[in-house]
């Protein structure tokens, strides 16, 4: 039994002779169209189309294949469409791909709330340190930072990407205060190399004046994500320019302190990407609904800003804070 996805990337294209019109009308990567294709043409054992660098053109085989399904696939979509809107319960598996700091610390912990209101929905999250492919990778929805979308998805903003220098009480016990980045460069680093390209990140922090310095701190120590570069912190190894989400909790406790309050780097913004409203599932929109809700109501923007009078900046090294 081939797929509707198939199937319908097949007659878009067929309509359209081409698989990057296809793909638009979708809200599909022109890859994943291809693939769609390509995956039905194995199934039947036929070559539906003639490709060209500028368009594709449908054979004999096609033409008969898009003869035969071209309104019953009409009339399956409209009657899976009239299923879901009128299913009262979101139910199916909701795939969703974010960073183990933040999954772990601010997204599983909601997870009884969202289930027991829920009960139909199964989960597939993946905690991955790298940018997914929404579509070719099959996921409903993602969090993080800098998606490249494809048309069709959208990012909504939950909270901006602040970096901050940490280090643990011990390690700072006996060393020159540090009140300038630059000054960073004489210590011990801990930092994170890509996994996508290699590159060890460094940053420009600016400060509420408008001020910038890059940041430099000797490669110490290398990890290839955020939660042992916490740990090594912790253990007083050095310093560490971590996100602000990675940093909140140890410096709440007091096992960090933020070298640098008046500094850090803008990395831009933690994201949550999903398909459309006119595109996604009622498992995928009340996720998103909650999953925004709760980041309101826990003020996690202005816990994880870096600037100004955020929960973070208000902290500044002074360590932790009575509850």
């Amino acid at each position: 039994m081939e797929s509707l996805a198939n199937l319908e990337s097949f007659v878009r294209s067929a309509e359209l002779s081409s698989f990057s019109a296809a793909a638009r009308r979708l809200g599909l990567t022109p890859a994943a169209v291809s693939r769609n294709v390509a995956t039905l043409e194995r199934g039947l054992g036929a070559r539906l189309f003639q490709r060209s660098t500028r368009r594709v053109a449908l054979t004999e085989a096609g033409e008969q294949l898009l003869a035969s399904i071209g309104d019953p696939l009409h009339l399956l979509q409209k009657a899976i469409s009239a299923a879901t809107v009128q299913s009262d319960e979101p139910s199916g598996v909701l795939r969703l791909s974010m960073s183990m700091s933040l999954g772990m610390d601010y997204v599983v912990p909601i997870l009884p709330e969202f289930l027991a209101r829920y009960p139909s929905i199964r989960l597939d999250w993946h905690f991955d340190g790298r940018q997914v492919d929404l579509v070719s990778e099959g996921f409903d929805a993602a969090i993080g930072g800098a998606f490249d979308l494809s048309p069709g998805f959208v990012a909504r903003r939950l909270a901006p990407a602040h970096v901050v220098a940490v280090a643990a009480p011990s390690y700072l016990a006996e060393r020159t205060p540090i009140t300038q980045p630059d000054q960073l460069a004489t210590h011990s680093g801990i930092v994170m190399r890509s996994v996508t390209n290699g590159r060890i990140r460094h940053w420009t922090m600016q400060n509420s004046l408008g001020e910038e310095q890059s940041v430099r701190v000797k490669e110490s120590v290398v990890f290839s994500d955020s939660t042992p570069m916490v740990q090594a912190a912790v253990a007083g190894l050095g310093v560490a320019l971590l996100a602000v989400p990675d940093a909140l909790t140890p410096i709440e406790r007091g096992t960090l302190v933020r070298v640098l309050p008046d500094w850090y780097a803008d990395a831009g913004s933690i994201s949550l990407y999903y398909p459309h409203r006119t595109l996604q599932p009622r498992k995928t929109s009340v996720f998103v609904d909650f999953l925004v809700k709760r980041f309101r109501r826990d003020r996690l923007a202005e816990r994880f800003s870096g600037a100004g009078a955020g929960g973070l900046a208000r902290l500044g090294g002074r360590g932790p804070v009575a509850d």
